[in-house]
């Protein structure tokens, strides 16, 4: 994050610290400015107001989280990196639960956080591979809604319950469920059926420079119908 030493990044610093030791309740103006070591006013000339804040901790949090995702380099099995995803993405709320809770449970009037949506972009990134491969057996929207909401839902059971309560197969056991619903365990046959063939269409239509933008748009719809008809 830029300006780590300067006020911004001394105001982000001191809010997230307060988040992850008394939770959101913890983060007012008063105790940031307190803690950062500046005046109220500097707080909403650079964040507008709380949520601007809380964004910026989240997304803050979220960097290391989402480079790990990104950077590391892709294997050669794209479900093997889906599984690696989510156990990273279940990890985190393990580890920041208060992080974790403003990026996915706390309501907003615009949706998800913009770190949550960064998240769920790099998710369906790792669907589109595993659709490039063959071996994506739904449509890609209904994969990644699927491994967004049981992903995501099994973070948030976990942490709502003292850790030595948690069941420690829970997470696995739901992982390995969806992987089975959403994808093969080889790439297919040769001669594929429509939706199978439609689903690698679909995960390839950028690269065809052929169409025109709407036209691309168009038969990147109807593909995904087809997809969506095996689901």
């Amino acid at each position: 994050m830029k300006d780590v030493d300067g006020p911004r990044g001394r105001i982000v610093d001191a809010a997230a610290h307060l988040l992850e030791d008394g939770g959101e309740d913890a983060v007012s103006t008063r105790a940031v400015s307190a803690a950062a070591g500046v005046q109220a006013p500097t707080i909403y000339r650079l964040f507008g107001d709380k949520q601007g804040l809380l964004d910026a901790v989240v997304a803050h949090g979220f960097e290391t989280y989402l480079a790990e995702k990104t950077v590391r380099e892709a294997g050669d099995d794209p479900v093997a990196d889906l599984r690696t995803g989510w156990d990273l993405h279940v990890g985190l709320a393990l580890e920041r639960p208060a992080l974790y809770t403003l990026m996915y449970a706390r309501p907003r009037r615009d949706g998800h956080s913009p770190a949550a949506r960064a998240a769920f972009a790099v998710l369906a990134a790792l669907v589109r591979r595993i659709a490039a491969a063959g071996r994506l057996r739904v449509g890609e929207t209904r994969a990644v809604g699927l491994v967004h909401a049981a992903g995501s839902g099994v973070a948030l059971s976990l942490i709502a319950v003292p850790a030595a309560e948690r069941d420690p197969g829970l997470s696995e056991a739901a992982r390995e469920a969806v992987i089975a619903a959403i994808t093969t365990d080889a790439p297919p046959a040769p001669e594929p059926g429509p939706v199978t063939a439609a689903v690698s269409l679909r995960a390839a239509l950028d690269d065809v420079g052929v169409l025109t933008e709407a036209e691309r748009a168009l038969l990147g719809e109807w593909l995904e119908r087809i997809g969506a008809s095996g689901s």
